[in-house]
């Protein structure tokens, strides 16, 4: 707990500074007077400050500032261009305690393996890679950071704490849509790092992956040796090659980038969209190309599945992308849960258009997209963009592969290589084949109609000659209808009744005559302006129905005819 604390001191002294320049920019002397023009230089620069920030707090808040890149619904798109480069490459451990942790979980490392290189490799927030041979085999061995599971453990009561403070802060100055969308982040937040901690839980998905490409001459990934992994080591193959943002280098040995590009896009979109399993961190360091020209993908930490129905969405959503409907596009975020069904669809569906057109390559008029962006920003808050924790991965995964292919080839046509990976797995033609279908369907279903209409029509008239119909008579909003006729039929009643009671006391002497007439005139007043209000259509519906007919109730409890099963 005492860690804890210290914890929070630390990111209070560190955020303090950042809470201030962003106060300062909302209200120039942080209590009064006007905002600061956030322009996208200023954005920018506040950006690189809280990504700088993220990174001297350590591993837990570069991997929180990772689960924010994916979060576009709670930060702009300046930071999350900032973030998404967040790469946790900080130097290594001593090797004394990656030794302890590797003693204690398979044993000694020189007694495990045939050699053991004591430098590692490769050092990141969670974990370091050393280089190794295990029974004549060349491996990686992924050992978990000394000491990191108690540092994060620390570092997330702080977060637990203060997110709900920021969200309180946000609400107050009436960023109520950034509040919502802060719901539930610390506990997925949580639940993503613990599982990056999990070494067994990666090589499951790994193996998985793996498996779901086998014999597949576009990509390689490393096998797994199960008897000498845990939970805090992973050993697996090792497999060079050189570095996928290395473009220059890849050319000049010959491997043709542009292709290697359409491949890598493929490779993802079977990921998500077929095998609903999938490698969720394709930022340059994962990525390689060996000298066949294949893709190597490293680290399978940061993974994630997707739900058939999730996957069904997503091939709707990119099948109506690649077709250009912005309409079917909207629809899709619609049902992923990603947009309200309130949104402002015309805004939106212009939006969308200049995004594919962005996508496919082609000319985009930024005055046109400035103009866009001032709109939505005025929307925004009263029409949030939502990112469920479920889609917040496929997203980030989605994004930095676009960027690594645009690295490989700058004309790359992302939507160009959906269709054609769509066409390949057949989707295009299960979708024309189910509108063929529904089409069919519908044809066939219009011709019985057709036919059975005939018949219907003869018996009708049968029945009509035969007196063999019965009218019932159901009124729309039955209620109000009777309470209004209940009322005209009173005011008419007492009015006719006053005017003859007014007419028998004229011939009397009691002098209460024109009172009595001057009330009589007053009901029939009313009686008068009943007519006269404005109202719905209130009147009788009709249905016809044989004669010893029965009679069902609908859900408001009206009446209605039934006859012979239709």
């Amino acid at each position: 707990m005492a860690r804890a604390y210290w914890r929070l001191i630390k990111a209070f002294l560190k955020f303090l500074p950042l809470a201030l320049v962003y106060a300062r920019d909302r209200n120039r002397w942080l209590l009064f007077g006007a905002s600061r023009e956030m322009t996208p230089e200023r954005k920018r620069r506040r950006a690189r400050r809280l990504t700088d920030t993220l990174l001297a707090l350590g591993p837990t808040y570069i991997k929180f500032g990772q689960v924010l890149s994916t979060r576009p619904d709670i930060v702009p798109q300046e930071y999350i261009d900032e973030l998404i480069e967040l790469q946790d490459d900080v130097p290594p451990a001593p090797y004394e305690e990656a030794e302890r942790i590797i003693e204690e979980d398979i044993g000694h490392p020189d007694e495990v393996f045939d050699t053991f290189e004591r430098d590692a490799l490769s050092g990141a927030s969670l974990g370091q890679v050393h280089v190794a041979y295990f029974r004549g085999e060349k491996v990686a061995v992924k050992v978990r950071r000394p000491g990191v599971e108690e540092l994060v453990n620390a570092d997330l009561r702080v977060i637990n704490f203060l997110l709900p403070i920021v969200q309180r802060l946000a609400r107050a100055v009436g960023e109520e849509a950034h509040a919502d969308s802060m719901e539930g982040l610390a506990g997925d937040f949580e639940r993503r790092i613990k599982q990056e901690m999990d070494y067994g839980r990666e090589k499951r998905m790994l193996d998985e992956i793996r498996g779901n490409f086998e014999g597949d001459d576009r990509v390689r990934m490393p096998d797994t040796y199960g008897d000498a992994c845990s939970r805090r080591v992973l050993t697996m193959e090792y497999l060079g090659g050189v570095k996928i943002n290395k473009v220059d280098k890849l050319r000049r040995i010959g491997h043709d980038t542009e292709q290697i590009a359409r491949n890598l896009e493929k490779i993802y979109l079977q990921m998500t969209l077929v095998d609903g399993v999938f490698q969720g961190d394709p930022h340059p360091g994962n990525l390689a190309v060996d000298a066949d020209g294949r893709i190597i993908i490293y680290d399978f930490g940061m993974s994630g599945r997707l739900s058939p129905s999730l996957q069904d969405t997503f091939v709707d959503f990119y099948l109506a992308a690649t077709d250009k409907d912005a309409e079917k596009v909207i629809d899709a975020m619609i049902e992923m849960g990603t947009l309200d069904r309130d949104v402002d669809r015309e805004l939106m569906v212009e939006v969308i258009e200049i995004a594919i057109e962005d996508l496919s390559g082609g000319d985009v008029d930024e005055m046109r997209i400035q103009q866009l962006l001032d709109e939505i920003e005025e929307t925004v808050y009263e029409y949030p963009l939502r990112i469920p924790s479920y889609i917040a991965l496929g997203l980030r995964v989605s994004t930095i592969v676009e960027g690594v292919c645009l690295e490989l080839d700058p004309d790359f046509d992302f939507l160009d290589v959906a269709r054609e990976f769509f066409i390949e797995e057949g989707f295009v033609q299960k979708e024309a084949r189910g509108r063929a279908v529904q089409a069919w369907e519908d044809m066939k279903e219009t011709v019985r109609s057709m036919a059975r209409t005939p018949s219907k029509f003869e018996t009708s008239l049968d029945k009509i000659e035969r007196d063999d119909i019965e009218v019932v008579v159901d009124l729309e909003d039955s209620r109000k209808h009777v309470e209004k006729l209940g009322k005209r039929l009173s005011y008419a009643l007492v009015g006719s009744a006053s005017i003859v009671a007014a007419a028998v006391l004229a011939h009397g002497e009691t002098g209460y005559a024109p009172y009595l007439a001057g009330f009589a005139v007053l009901v029939l007043y009313l009686l008068h302006r009943s007519f006269k209000k404005k109202r719905g259509v209130v009147g009788p519906k009709y249905y016809a129905t044989r004669h010893e007919g029965d009679f069902d109730e609908d859900d408001e409890g009206r009446t209605y005819g039934r006859t012979d099963g239709s």
